[in-house]
């Protein structure tokens, strides 16, 4: 079984390049190498409908992050990254 390596990782900051949500940024939450897709904090948000649980007793609509394509994602540049002068 080999390994997919990918350009991003759990908990990298990445700016979307493409699609809807492009220029927003975000922490990676997941990363599903096998699917090529991330699930980036705040990006892309869907509504999932919930059934009646005993956690949840009224059930109702839930927003939460939904899967985008590894490729259209970038590392994003931070302070410490930047050359020294």
């Amino acid at each position: 079984m080999s390994r997919v390596k990918t350009h991003v990782r759990k908990g990298d900051a990445v700016v979307v390049i493409s699609g809807v949500e492009k220029g927003k940024t975000g922490n990676i939450l997941q990363v599903f190498p096998d699917k090529n897709q991330v699930i980036v904090e705040g990006v892309r948000m869907i509504k999932k409908h919930a059934k009646r649980t005993q956690d949840r007793p009224d059930g109702g609509i839930i927003e939460r992050e939904g899967p985008i394509h590894i490729s259209n994602v970038k590392l994003a540049k931070s302070a410490s990254s930047a050359p020294a002068k």
